[in-house]
């Protein structure tokens, strides 16, 4: 099976308070990608959770603090698709 991932340009995410579980992102118009410290990577989309959550996610992304607390209480298992 191809890797969904492997054309992705990951960001990495900043952890600025330093114990989050993300470890890298990537944005596109109308999604996100997030990857986490134990393997997995999901795609959060505008139909799956969101676009109010994807923008948010995106917003705190960038900011590199609160996304895995945000994806944690508000999105949980929401996900489009797990990509790995």
């Amino acid at each position: 099976m191809r890797n969904p991932l492997n054309n992705i340009a990951m960001t990495r995410y900043k952890n600025l308070s330093g114990d989050s579980g993300v470890t890298a992102y990537a944005v596109t118009r109308n999604s996100i990608i997030v990857e986490f410290r134990d393997g997995p990577a999901y795609l959060y989309t505008h139909c799956i959770p969101g676009m109010r959550k994807v923008q948010a996610m995106k917003q705190l992304a960038a900011k590199g603090r609160g996304l895995a607390t945000y994806i944690n209480k508000f999105v949980r298992k929401r996900y489009t698709a797990k990509l790995r």
